[in-house]
């Protein structure tokens, strides 16, 4: 599995880009993650999606789908679109440093 530098640690990935070790992640390394899906500037909607997508993975073993996100981070699928348009739960599960959800492409 390939290895990368982010914010100066070494960290393991898949093929796709997702932590191999999520415990390996940092709020520190979330500016470099963003900018590489396109994301240059953070709101505190990035954050709360980003943090919730943690600690679902932490509390439940798995991300959150699109539909659970947008019923229950507090931000709408719409808005999860404008903040993540390449796939909310794909993109944010990668900046959270968390495993792909089950079901996304």
């Amino acid at each position: 599995m390939p290895s990368k530098m982010i914010a100066g640690e070494d960290v393991e990935l898949t093929d796709d880009g997702f932590f191999v070790h999520p415990e390996q992640w940092k709020e520190d390394m979330v500016p470099d993650l963003a900018k590489e899906e396109g994301i240059d500037t953070l709101t505190d909607q990035h954050w709360q999606v980003i943090h919730f997508m943690r600690k679902e993975y932490l509390e439940k073993g798995e991300g959150p789908t699109v539909r659970v996100l947008g019923k229950t981070s507090g931000v709408s699928v719409k808005e999860l679109y404008q903040l993540f348009p390449k796939g909310p739960a794909k993109v944010a599960a990668k900046i959270a440093g968390i495993p792909k959800p089950i079901g996304c492409i």
